[in-house]
């Protein structure tokens, strides 16, 4: 019998202090959470409250120190609501969500803390403080500041409140949309409306009826993005058209999973927490704190962007309605038939479609041969699978990383398939955080959603999900190489708009020869993809980006004229306000949705998000400067790996990240790379 039976209450015993998953049960969360709160408060108190004049180390690092055990708490909670939750899980969840938000509320209310922190502020020039040290006194600071630390005891409640509704609302919108996702399968009855699927997918499509209680029937399981995979190979119009307006209905109808006030009231409320900290929006709140600085520097990234991409998705809409009509289809393209009809003008003009690939894309061998392979080339690590060490769900891979002298860096896991009590998308989560303060070294998860075959089959990937996994793994590495001293910086605690650069940048090496040769073979045969189909792949590589970063500046222009109002401007008709905010832009455009509406937005209403998705775009303009660098500078070697994690991936947020990158790039970013790459400027 152990000591101690609740193991949230304890540092874990497994190597690298990785979660003991298979000891945590439902029942474990409640009294962590309510001792780590506890805690939590006395260690503030404490500090809040020592005689001691106020200095660097009894006051900022005491404060890096406290809290602990509430943060493992909810750091394990957090890994298990959004990759392998349950109703009782979820009802924590809605009962936890305010308190939480009242708790940290307290801490950065504390009158006398604050005072503290504004001590070792004022004096903090002549300190003696190093540069991480001195960067870390003035982001907690910034932190009390934006957290309301001197607005009145009246305003102070105020915010508590708007704090604690929000986090209420955001928990409301995720966990409707999540169970929205697994209701709302699209069901088919025939094998034959199925024409077009490859074999696999048919067949579970049908096990997924069946687990939904429908056997001999064929479930159509919906992703978290508009378009769904199986629009490019269904040829009956008929249930294309069906799995479309499903995509794009959820959370719009009235019901139970019905996002449409939660929406508003999620806008209305952030936009009131703006102003209450002296903001005219939460658009202004949030990118005050960002690389971007500005409101009118994402308006003018997105005046510059989007006519361009809308002129090249009409350009390419064209082509598509041509096929149309050749063949008499005698209907107009619409946001149904663009990918399958996409598909096959891809197929004549380079003469390959996307299944003829998944052969050679199979998800083990991608990992190791592809993803660790880069890696080894570029950093010298090396990859050591565990299988004595166990996720959370028995589907998962763990691998111990070592440096090139054999030194250990921590665990990377991996979670590949989707799972009905899973969110969608993918995501990177650090499960421990390194710090040179704690002694702790990483242990990091990747999650995505990769349908799971059936029992005995290969698990063949989509170009896509290959390109997803090398940039959820470029995440994981700025977690791994992470040297910051603080766990305030540690890994991916950078500005949002910044912590998409590094994942984006190690997309380049899906596609580069050496690695891709190593990866892509087929599963049966173990031979290399044919060249002549690598290269159609790489000519391919600009084809369908009209749609594509149309579909993407929609959302991001959505995110952006939610935030950007002020709480008296908030409409009533969340469809009504999409359509306008679209056509104001030139975004109106029918056969291209949103890459996101706005009721199942999960990045901006109940992610980290809101007022950043357009980080990606920001970000890819720092990564296509990067790659382009890197492909003039000989590529896939040691000297380039070494130069990015020593000037970016090992620094996380312990310096400001544009003078990170231009230590890297050696000048300002230029974003002629990014608007070639997306085909918005001649070669």
């Amino acid at each position: 019998m152990s000591q101690n039976p609740n193991p949230l209450l304890t540092e874990s015993p497994l190597p690298y202090q990785l979660p003991p998953f298979a000891d945590i049960k439902d029942e474990h969360f409640a009294p962590a959470f309510d001792q780590g709160m506890k805690q939590h408060l006395a260690e503030i108190d404490a500090i809040a409250n020592n005689p001691a004049p106020p200095d660097f180390e009894n006051t900022i690092v005491a404060m890096e120190r406290a809290g602990t055990l509430l943060e493992r708490a909810r750091r394990d909670f957090g890994i298990l609501t959004s990759a392998f939750t349950n109703p009782t899980l979820q009802k924590l969840e809605s009962e936890y969500a305010v308190r939480f938000a009242a708790h940290y509320d307290s801490t950065r209310h504390n009158r006398n803390l604050f005072a503290r922190v504004q001590a070792v502020y004022d004096t903090r020039e002549n300190s003696g403080l190093d540069p991480e040290s001195k960067r870390l006194v003035e982001k907690y600071h910034l932190d009390f500041v934006r957290r309301g630390a001197r607005l009145s005891n009246t305003d102070q409640e105020a915010l508590k409140k708007l704090n604690g509704d929000i986090a209420n609302l955001t928990r409301q919108f995720r966990q409707n949309l999540l169970k929205e996702i697994n209701a709302s399968s699209v069901i088919v009855d025939t094998r034959e409306e199925l024409d077009g699927l490859p074999p696999a997918a048919i067949q579970a499509a049908a096990d997924a009826a069946k687990e939904q209680g429908k056997p001999g029937k064929f479930a159509i399981v919906l992703t978290n993005t508009t378009t769904q995979p199986p629009l490019a190979q269904l040829r009956n119009r008929a249930i294309r058209e069906r799995v479309m307006k499903a995509s794009l209905g959820r959370g719009s109808q009235i019901g139970e999973f019905d996002n449409r006030a939660i929406t508003l009231s999620i806008v209305k409320k952030r936009g009131e927490r703006a102003k209450l900290l002296g903001y005219a929006t939460h658009a202004d709140f949030q990118l005050a704190d960002q690389t971007a600085g500005s409101v009118a520097a994402v308006n003018k990234l997105m005046d510059q962007i989007v006519p361009a991409a809308v002129a090249n998705a009409r350009k390419e809409g064209k082509e598509l309605q041509a096929i149309i009509d050749a063949e008499k289809g005698n209907f107009a393209l619409d946001a149904p038939d663009w990918l399958f009809y996409e598909e096959k003008l891809r197929k004549s003009r380079f003469d390959f479609d996307d299944s003829l690939l998944r052969p050679y894309y199979e998800l083990r061998r991608v990992l190791v041969d592809g993803v660790f392979f880069a890696a080894t080339k570029l950093y010298g690590i090396t990859f050591e699978e565990r299988k004595d060490l166990k996720g959370y769900s028995p589907d998962m891979f763990v691998f111990e990383v070592f440096n090139e002298d054999g030194s250990p860096l921590g665990l990377f896991l991996g979670d590949f398939y989707a799972r009905p009590n899973k969110d969608g998308g993918a995501w990177n989560n650090a499960y421990v955080v390194p710090a040179g303060l704690t002694g702790t070294k990483t242990v990091v998860g990747n999650h995505q959603n990769i349908p799971k075959p059936p029992a005995g089959e290969p698990t063949l990937l989509t170009h896509d999900e290959v390109n997803t996994m090398f940039h959820e793994f470029g995440h994981a590495l700025h977690v791994l190489f992470s040297t910051a001293r603080y766990p305030f910086f540690a890994g991916t605690a950078v500005p949002r708009d910044f912590v998409e650069f590094p994942s984006q940048v190690n997309e380049m090496w899906q596609a580069w020869p050496e690695v891709f040769r190593n990866y892509a073979r087929h599963y049966q045969t173990g031979e290399p993809m044919p060249q002549a189909l690598l290269d159609k792949v790489m000519a391919a590589e600009q084809f369908g980006q009209g749609y594509a970063t149309t579909a993407q500046v929609a959302a991001t222009v959505l995110d952006q004229a939610w935030y950007q109002l002020k709480p008296e401007e908030v409409p009533s008709d969340v469809a009504a306000f999409e359509a306008a905010a679209l056509k104001k832009h030139g975004l109106d455009y029918p056969p291209v949705p949103p890459r996101y509406r706005s009721t199942y937005f999960s990045h901006i209403f109940a992610g980290g998000y809101s007022a950043g998705y357009y980080s990606y775009l920001w970000s890819e303009v720092l990564d296509a400067d990067s790659v382009q660098w890197l492909g003039e500078n000989g590529g896939l070697n040691r000297a380039n790996g070494d130069r990015f994690r020593n000037h970016v991936l090992s620094r996380g947020g312990s310096a400001d990240p544009m003078e990170l990158y231009r230590a890297f790039r050696g000048t300002e970013p230029d974003p002629r790379p990014f608007l070639i790459r997306r085909g918005l400027a001649a070669q």
